[in-house]
């Protein structure tokens, strides 16, 4: 497999008063095409700076990324623009779908700044709406929509364009349990139907759908490896307090 997202001692800076806060801290990594891999941690970890930096929404303070081989940090804004509508496809937690569009309407959108013509970008987002079950949908408005139904549509924004990179936010933040559970279905689908899923979550029994966790915290990478191995599996704070009690008395 080739080599898709690639990050050369990343950092990414913040000054805060007096003060300079190191969101990322020398990451280097790479994923590959087809891969799904998720990026974990708490708040405050960095996960949410690496994405913003994976998905051409920021770029690296110092060090290199390279998108399909292209820096990014040598973009202009304008093709930081095309690069993310080219390139990815973007599946967020609150969906960000336009409520006065319909439905088929709100998945055109970046085909219609791609340029593709009236009838050709209609094509595709019918396309897309079908594969996710929502041909029936395609006039309604966001807010005649269920939850887990809104972010089906928005699974299919993203598809719409044939991205190189998913790039899902807590995609499963605001849906129940078992919506959760069908969109991750859905992620694990279309990795093994070939696409790269990158899946960004604080939640480490979401975390372990992907075949490969990098586990962030304090702007580090701490874990990065596959997700069936034990040192994938965080502890639960009860359960780290208990290994310390045993520990204490050994």
């Amino acid at each position: 497999m080739s080599t898709l997202i690639e990050f050369q001692n990343v950092c990414k800076l913040y000054q805060m008063g007096d003060t300079t806060i190191a969101a990322a801290n020398e990451i280097s990594l790479q994923i590959n095409r087809g891969e799904f891999v998720a990026i974990v941690g708490q708040s405050g970890s960095g996960k949410s700076t690496l994405m913003n930096m994976i998905g051409c929404l920021d770029v690296p303070t110092t060090g290199k990324y390279l998108l399909d081989g292209q820096d990014v940090g040598q973009m202009s804004k304008n093709e930081l623009a095309t690069t993310r509508n080219r390139m990815l496809g973007f599946i967020f937690q609150q969906y960000h779908l336009l409520p006065k569009l319909t439905v088929l309407e709100n998945v055109e959108i970046p085909l219609m700044y791609a340029g593709m013509s009236k009838a050709e970008r209609r094509n595709l987002a019918v396309k897309e709406l079908t594969r996710v079950g929502l041909q029936d949908k395609l006039g309604n408005k966001p807010n005649q929509l269920s939850g887990g139904q809104q972010q089906r549509v928005s699974i299919a924004r993203a598809l719409a364009g044939a991205p190189a990179v998913i790039l899902a936010d807590e995609p499963t933040g605001a849906l129940d349990s078992k919506t959760g559970r069908e969109v991750l279905e859905m992620l694990q689908d279309l990795h093994k139907a070939g696409n790269t899923v990158v899946l960004i979550t604080h939640d480490n029994a979401i975390a372990l759908q992907a075949d490969r966790i990098i586990r962030l915290e304090d702007g580090i990478i701490i874990y990065d490896g596959p997700s069936s191995a034990p040192e994938a599996i965080v502890p639960s704070p009860l359960a780290k307090a208990e290994q310390g009690v045993q520990d204490a008395l050994t």
